[in-house]
């Protein structure tokens, strides 16, 4: 790994650090120091909801727990690996850090330095604990491939990729504008997975394979969507301003898809693989024009690509 001798030891980090920094403030969240941000006011940080329960938190991190003892235990190779990335962290964030900023460093971006900018940003934004759980939840129910949580956690490119992007996005809105690139760049040189720091994500996301995928700077990107490998939410090459697609919940994308230009694809639509779409997309329906209805399958969560499809859309070749 470039850059390995600087990667964090499995205690977080190897310096001390005071209670205040290690609940992810500096003293309290209210400043900056030593490149750590500053908590975001409210209404900067992304709209996700609050987190659902602390409790929904802990469930996952004591069923990743479990799994990567039991991995540790079945796998002697990887039981030093599983105890440096999981099970020698008191949480999920902390864990989560450690594992991002030694995949993201480099020889001149350390992993220190990742480590207290992901734990900082973690610890100071619930939102983006609340958005890594759903994430994880999303990955476990709807990919058949996704063993378990442990698996997701270390493994999925897709995840960890989203997980990093949120933390860019809030270097963005703090107008740190050199660091959210520079952590963007990091994340497509590693993931293959190239999202503008501008652009807003919800929760509930699944990047399913990921390899490919671009996010441009204005696009939307609703909860509950998924996203395969390939797609692209890009520009016209000819619009300024507001000019990526805006993708609404409970989407479906399929691999290799483009969608270009400011565009909105209604809630629960989807995109079939291999699609170019350049004009707007409603919401999904099903019941035919003379009686559409909701349908309550929500293709986002189901990864139902070809069901109703005649049912509902005109765009189906």
């Amino acid at each position: 790994m470039p850059g390995g001798h600087h990667e964090v030891n499995s205690s977080g980090g190897g310096a001390s650090r005071s209670k205040d920094e290690e609940n992810g403030g500096v003293g309290g969240g209210g400043g900056t120091r030593g490149g750590v941000p500053r908590a975001l006011s409210p209404e900067a940080v992304p709209a996700y909801p609050p987190p659902e329960s602390e409790e929904e938190e802990s469930w996952v991190w004591s069923q990743i727990k479990a799994e990567a003892r039991r991995d540790a235990e079945s796998e002697p190779a990887l039981a030093s690996y599983l105890y440096a990335t999981v099970l020698s962290h008191p949480s999920l964030p902390r864990s989560l850090s450690f594992h991002l900023a030694n995949k993201l460093c480099s020889s001149t971006l350390l992993s220190t330095l990742l480590y207290d900018l992901f734990l900082a940003s973690f610890s100071a934004n619930p939102s983006l604990r609340s958005a890594a759980v759903a994430d994880l939840l999303a990955a476990r129910q709807r990919d058949p491939a996704c063993a378990s949580f442990s698996h997701c956690l270390l493994n999925y490119k897709g995840f960890l990729a989203i997980q990093a992007h949120r933390v860019a996005h809030l270097l963005w809105l703090q107008h740190r504008g050199p660091l959210a690139l520079a952590l963007h760049s990091r994340v497509a040189d590693v993931f293959a997975v190239d999202i503008h720091p501008a652009a807003r994500v919800g929760k509930g996301i699944l990047l399913d394979h990921a390899t490919g995928l671009v996010i441009g700077e204005t696009a939307v990107v609703g909860n509950n969507v998924s996203l395969l490998h390939h797609v692209t939410l890009g520009g016209t090459g000819k619009a300024v301003g507001d000019r990526h697609p805006k993708i609404g919940d409970g989407v479906l994308i399929g691999a290799g898809a483009t969608i270009l230009g400011n565009v909105r694809i209604g809630a629960g639509a989807k995109i079939g693989a291999g699609s170019v779409v350049l004009t707007d997309v409603p919401p999904r329906l099903v019941g035919g024009k003379e009686k559409p209805a909701r349908h309550e399958d929500v293709p986002g969560e189901s990864m139902d690509h070809t069901s109703f499809m005649d049912q509902w859309s005109d765009y189906t070749i």
